[in-house]
């Protein structure tokens, strides 16, 4: 097997080969996917770098990885003894890739920059080519993707068969949402759609797969023309159900690689793509005077959820707190007794999801962080790396599942022991960030980076702050992360609406030390109408008690503790009826008011 630094050397000599001076790997693949397929984790195997968000950059001479602030130390770590140097994104002195760059080639006259066209978006390679071309006389070139010579035992691109998401999970059919689309394209002056993202497709056709860890989705391309519909996609991923379905809904089906033929050859006179998430090579198959560029309709209408998705929602969430319960009224005893690991602390709440009806996996690998581990915001046990859990300090677990009916994220962090007064402090300061947001009022239409300071205030105020977002839409059984809307402090103009979830999951995270994250999910829902316009509210989905042993109570007011109080009465109810005695006995004492 090849080591980081014998690949890069396998690079390098393809790219004298083929005139280039540098190379960029971003960590999407063709359907600009946060998540990706093993086939497309390019990124991943020329640098070592597992986390799910990074640029790798490659010249001649040097190497370098950008990413941003959940994965610098575990970054940092996977990247050691590899050419590969850790820039840190929005860090002050972090040079940007194109800066960088243009220091990094000063020696040759006319650098060429190659990057794959099939994996990078159209407005991605533009905003590239215009950024380096002010930096001296340096060129952009797409090519075909190296790994196809390079990478002697990649992975297939995945060829798994697709099934039905049934209405009464959907709530709305595949005519219908192909009517809404069509209904916003007039409005933007266009009479067809190329959807590339995958779990838009899975949406707009009521379809499930089971191509990409962790999420529902399916490899594919969807063309909406004026008079048809065509999924391009491998075929022997259809089964004889789903192929009656397609031809049901009047759904033509081609091969997947047909796709850029497809493009060249659309009938109708403005085909909208999105050339900020659809990838530079279908962008440019389409004739430029039928080219409209535009933004898809499809996320923001995926993102309001209708009222069977969001029963079913509150029915998965039920299930999953009922899994929940029974993993915290086990958890501190079996610590106590010994020998248990932060892997063996996923294995049993993931078992303990997998005996709930409805079951399909899991919604994202599970973060289980004891003490130091749990600084680390995006942490995932490995042998290598796990650490025995003792009966003290605090634990961090970050978990979801994926069910027929909805898709769970939630985060707990569990005091095991005794705690120190910084311990408690942290904790209570996060604590009070969540409740504070989740307890907020807020003008229908408001975006969330609006939303995003009200979760941060308590801790500013003692001089903390968390770099990742604080909020995050969950999909119906599908991707755990979903746009177009976040709660976050870079800029998100999307406004937040009534049908939308989100997460609210501020956390503080001390290097070295520990650290504490709280997660719901929340479904957004009308509060009410005055003279001042329309006002939304949030409804806590997730079912789950709150640790209380950390709190601080003299930092909580009033209000916050009637919050917990309120919620806690609420979890109990509602869970008790689906627990044994010996369950429903502890859920009684975690949920007491406090």
């Amino acid at each position: 097997m090849q080591t980081i630094n014998e690949r890069l050397v396998t690079l390098r000599r393809w790219m004298k080969e083929n005139a280039l001076t540098a190379f960029i790997f971003p960590s999407s693949d063709p359907h600009n996917s946060e998540y990706v397929a093993d086939h497309w984790k390019t990124r991943e195997w020329i640098s070592g770098f597992t986390g799910s968000a990074g640029t790798a950059v490659v010249t001649l001479h040097h190497a370098a990885l950008w990413t941003d602030s959940r994965y610098f130390i575990a970054a940092a770590k996977e990247l050691a003894g590899s050419e590969f140097l850790l820039m840190k994104e929005r860090v002050e002195g972090t040079p940007s890739i194109t800066e960088w760059l243009a220091s990094e080639l000063t020696e040759y006259d006319s650098p060429i920059v190659g990057v794959d066209g099939n994996v990078n978006t159209f407005v991605s390679v533009a905003d590239l080519k215009e950024s380096l071309a002010t930096k001296g006389n340096m060129q952009v070139r797409c090519v075909d993707d190296p790994m196809d010579v390079l990478w002697l035992d990649r992975p297939v691109i995945p060829n798994n068969k697709i099934r039905l998401h049934p209405l009464k999970y959907a709530g709305e059919t595949t005519e219908s949402k192909l009517s809404r689309i069509r209904e916003c394209l007039v409005k933007q002056c266009a009479d067809g759609l190329l959807v590339t993202a995958l779990d838009e497709i899975a949406w707009v056709l009521n379809l499930r797969g089971n191509d990409v860890h962790c999420n529902p989705v399916f490899v594919s391309y969807l063309l909406i023309a004026p008079d048809k519909v065509t999924l391009y996609i491998y075929k022997d991923k259809l089964s004889e159900e789903v192929q009656a379905y397609l031809s049901t809904e009047h759904v033509d089906v081609e091969e997947y690689d047909a796709v850029v033929e497809g493009l060249k050859r659309y009938a109708g006179n403005a085909l909208l793509i999105d050339v900020s998430s659809t990838n530079y090579n279908l962008s440019t198959a389409v004739e430029s005077e039928k080219l409209h560029v535009g933004t898809s309709p499809i996320p923001m209408m995926k993102a309001i959820k209708n009222e069977v998705e969001q029963d079913c929602f509150r029915a998965a969430m039920l299930r999953d707190g009922v899994a929940m319960v029974k993993f915290l009224a086990w958890i501190k005893a079996a610590v106590e007794k010994g020998g248990e690991t932060e892997i063996s602390l996923d294995e049993r709440l993931t078992g303990l999801r997998a005996e709930q009806p409805m079951f399909q996996g899991i919604s994202f690998d599970t973060i289980v962080g004891y003490e130091e581990h749990g600084a680390i915001v995006h942490y995932e046990a490995t042998p290598e790396t796990d650490i025995p859990v003792k009966p003290h300090g605090l634990v961090l677990i970050d978990s979801g599942a994926q069910y027929l009916d909805g898709t769970t994220d939630i985060t707990r962090t569990i005091a095991l022991g005794k705690l120190t007064e910084e311990q408690r402090r942290i904790y209570t300061l996060v604590l009070k960030g969540h409740i504070q947001l989740d307890r907020l009022h807020f003008p229908a239409g408001a975006c969330g980076s609006q939303l995003d300071a009200i979760a941060r205030a308590p801790m500013w105020r003692e001089g903390y702050n968390y770099l990742h977002g604080t909020g995050h839409g969950v999909g119906s059984y599908l991707n755990v992360h979903e746009g177009p809307h976040q709660i976050r402090m870079e800029w998100r103009p999307a406004p937040m609406q009534a049908g939308m979830t989100v997460t609210n999951e501020p956390g503080l995270y001390l290097e070295g030390k520990f650290g504490v994250r709280i997660e719901n999910t929340l479904l957004i829902v009308p509060a009410e109408t005055t003279a001042f316009g329309e006002f939304l509210k949030f409804e806590t989905l997730t079912l789950a008690p709150i640790d209380t042993t950390p709190i601080v109570l003299e930092m909580l007011s009033v209000e916050e503790r009637e919050w917990l109080n309120n919620y806690h009465r609420r979890v109990y109810e509602t869970l008790s009826p689906y627990l044994d005695e010996a369950e429903k006995a502890w859920l009684k004492e975690a949920t007491q008011a406090i």
